[in-house]
Parts: structure tokens; sequence; C-alpha cells
């Protein structure tokens, strides 16, 4: 009788042990995350015509925030992260061209302006940023397109706001035209 309860008590200690563990707070591959804002470069002559940029950068000055610089070759698409901790990001979008075996490349500085929520989305994940960009009005444009050397021009000619809801990677939010 005394082996019948020592034995039930251990199996009822175990099964509370098994019913008291929690899922593991891992946040899942291919959870909601912070978007990226998608932007897409266009022919400025044919505005209707995808345009490939070549030798494309673009790194801030502030990487202590933010990842600090990134490259793409032969695309015209690319997708730029926004602060989280601020209501504007600043970059430096340098187009490279090939001038006999040396790349040129002309840097001009885009100011993306925004107000961003935080939206939570799990106890492992935590939370996430959608970005909602300010209206692009004469006397306050966004983005804001500088030419960060003087002396090479801007090789940004115009863009458009075509999504200021950013709350996906999956969409085009704006539109370059060079």
């Amino acid at each position: 009788m005394k082996k019948i309860i020592t034995c039930s008590f251990l199996l009822l200690l175990t099964a509370i042990g098994f019913l008291s563990c929690e899922k593991d707070d891992l946040c899942a591959e291919g959870s909601i995350t912070t978007p990226n804002i998608v932007v897409e470069f266009y022919d400025k002559d044919n505005r209707t015509v995808l345009k490939n940029v070549t030798y494309f950068q673009y790194f801030t000055t502030d990487g202590d925030t933010l990842p600090s610089y990134k490259t793409y070759l032969n695309t015209n698409k690319i997708l730029v992260p926004l602060r989280t901790d601020n209501e504007e990001s600043q970059w430096i979008f340098s187009l490279g061209k090939k001038v006999n075996s040396d790349t040129i490349y002309n840097k001009d500085a885009v100011t993306f302006k925004y107000v961003h929520n935080e939206i939570y989305v799990s106890r492992a994940c935590g939370f996430k940023s959608n970005f909602i960009l300010n209206p692009n009005t004469q006397d306050d444009p966004n983005p804001q397109v500088d030419d960060s050397q003087d002396a090479d021009g801007l090789w940004i000619q115009d863009y458009t706001i075509e999504q200021p809801n950013i709350e996906t990677s999956d969409e085009v939010h704006v539109k370059i035209y060079f």
C-alpha cells in the first residue's frame, strides 16, 4: 500500500511538472517585424520604365542606431530601414558609374520624415513599428533630397510617394526617378 501511494505521489508530481511547463518564448521565423521603406528606381524620361541602379550604395553617418552601409549591384528596388527612436532618418544614396577602370560616385542625402507607432506583437517578439510618411508639400518636401557633395549635382531628379503607410515591406512606398 505504501508503495502504491509513493508511486502515485511521484506520478502526480511528474504530471504537475509537465503541465506547468510553458512554451519556449522564441519569436518564430516569419513573424511580423518592423518593415523597411521600399524604394523603386525609374527612368526620368519614361516614368513607367524601371531602371536599374548599378554600383549603388546607401549609408548613414549615424552607424550606432542603423546599419551603416549597404551595397547593391544592378537592382531597381531597395529596402531601407527607418529609425524607430526618431521621427526622421537620413541616408546618403550613392550612385556609381564606371569611368575607364574607376567607379565614380554621385551622393545625394535623402531625409525621410515620418511618425511611427509601436504595436505589440507578442511576448517573444516584443513590439514592431509602423510608419506614416509626412505629406510631401512645397514648403516641407518629404523625402528631402540634398546634394551631399556640392560639385557633383543631384542624381535624383524627382520622386513620388506611392504609399505613405509603411506597414509591410511587400509594396513600393517611394519611386525615385533618375
